[in-house]
């Protein structure tokens, strides 16, 4: 089988010990460890000619959708993709089951020469990037204020890494900012493609009355307003719990309650429980929402600056997930 590995050493818990492991472990596979996008991109330019069967990825989600569109932006056929989890929320490493990177190098050379077992997943498309989810709002600033709170962290920067730090921005970063601000913005969402769906208190799949393309789904604030096709943001965060409930659909969520609200049902919020009171949520094939202030925006856990509009639509293409629990679970059968 023909592998691939990339190792970001400024994940992290990249390192170049992790890539010596994976020469020990996969002699076979050709390696990168890479410190920029400049030099994955260089990498990915090479496998053009050669593409992998398989590619693992050390990294966050914000190195996995690095990854995914330098391959689609230079024309290599998406491989089947499994994530090592060196970064901070490792959504998608949760999602699938990823155990810690050693272990799952060790599980990829014990599997021989056949592909492992894969999950597909689609992806959210929005102004022609890829990534499991984006969205604005609180979820953005967060992952701002969490990097520079790293960033001005000196010698203490490990203590800010992980949950703890990404918590610890929250509290004193993102939570006073919307305290004493300008309170929510307020979005219009339409519906730009096929009859829009929602769920009910019950959780079961509804179509929204006359909510065909053109639509008007929601007008009102968000805290939140983003698109997903996992459940998870992060950190075990289920933000996006009803994502792959409908097929070819994107998950769309509205929280439209204040900053003071959302923080007393966080720990409701974290675990996906449903129903939410002012949270609203859509399947659509496409939509745009129109925000009345420039809003921060983020895909895959990176923040691309401010939005006043945005478009998301689901990808014609879809990428293979390695499953790592029925991995493990034929490893030990």
């Amino acid at each position: 089988m023909n592998i691939a590995v990339l190792v970001n050493l400024r994940a992290r818990k990249g390192s170049e010990g992790m890539g010596g492991l994976v020469r020990d472990l996969l002699p076979r596979a050709r390696v990168a460890l890479t410190r920029s996008l400049e030099e994955a991109r260089e990498w990915v330019d090479q496998l053009r000619h050669d593409p992998p069967n398989l590619l693992l990825a050390g990294g966050g989600d914000g190195t996995i959708t690095g990854l995914l569109n330098e391959l689609r932006a230079q024309g290599v056929a998406l491989p089947a993709i499994g994530v090592l989890p060196l970064g901070t929320g490792n959504a998608w490493a949760r999602v699938t089951g990823a155990p810690r990177p050693q272990v799952a190098l060790k599980q990829i050379a014990a599997y021989g020469e056949r592909l492992p077992p894969l999950r597909p997943f689609s992806l959210v498309r929005v102004e022609g990037r890829v990534a499991p989810f984006a969205g604005t709002g609180w979820d953005a600033e967060m992952i701002q204020d969490f990097k520079n709170q790293l960033a001005s962290a000196g010698p203490l920067k490990s203590s800010q890494a992980g949950l703890r730090g990404y918590l610890g921005a929250m509290f004193t970063r993102t939570v006073p900012r919307h305290l004493f601000g300008d309170g929510n913005p307020n979005v219009s969402v339409y519906n730009l493609g096929g009859s829009a769906l929602t769920v009910d208190a019950t959780g079961a799949v509804r179509p929204i009355p006359n909510g065909g393309e053109g639509a008007l789904l929601y007008q009102g604030p968000a805290g939140v307003a983003g698109a997903a096709t996992t459940t998870e943001w992060g950190f075990g965060f289920k933000a996006f719990p009803f994502a792959q409930a409908v097929p070819h659909r994107l998950s769309v969520r509205v929280y439209g309650a204040g900053v003071m609200e959302a923080t007393r049902n966080m720990f409701r919020l974290w675990r996906g429980e449903h129903p939410m009171p002012r949270m609203h949520d859509f399947f659509v094939e496409r939509l745009r929402m129109d925000f009345d202030r420039d809003v921060p925006f983020q895909m895959g856990g990176d923040v691309l600056g401010m939005r006043r509009s945005l478009e998301f639509d689901l990808a014609e293409e879809s990428v293979q997930l390695v499953d790592w629990r029925r991995l493990g679970r034929l490893l030990q059968a």
